[in-house]
């Protein structure tokens, strides 16, 4: 059973950055594809970004260009670099990682965008 541990979290002012991290342990073969999701109040959980083991990246449309999905494979680390924040971007964000067309979520850290 793969085990996910995130951080990073935290409030932040408008124009902000934050940087999360998930760092996967236990049961580990070989991790694919790892990404972010949040989910704001009130509202469904929506995907933030992905990163393939090749490290090849995808965005939401809202979050291109102000955020950033690398990953350390020796680490088993996944981050989420995010930059130029805004009160929209509040939500808590999950870290999820596929293994073998199994998915794991992380716990959620809470990303609060207000002044």
């Amino acid at each position: 059973q793969v085990q996910l541990a995130e951080s990073g979290g935290g409030l932040v002012q408008p124009g902000g950055s934050l940087r999360l991290s998930c760092a996967a342990s236990g049961g580990i073969f070989s991790i694919g594809a790892m990404a972010w999701y949040r989910q704001a109040p009130g509202k469904q959980r929506e995907l933030v970004a992905t990163i393939t083991r090749g490290k090849s990246t995808n965005y939401a449309d809202s979050v291109k260009g102000r955020f950033t999905i690398s990953r350390d494979n020796a680490k088993n680390t996944v981050y989420l670099q995010m930059n130029n924040l805004k009160p929209e971007d509040t939500a808590v964000y999950y870290c999820n990682v596929n293994q073998f067309g199994e998915a794991f979520w992380g716990q959620g850290t809470p990303v609060t965008v207000s002044a």
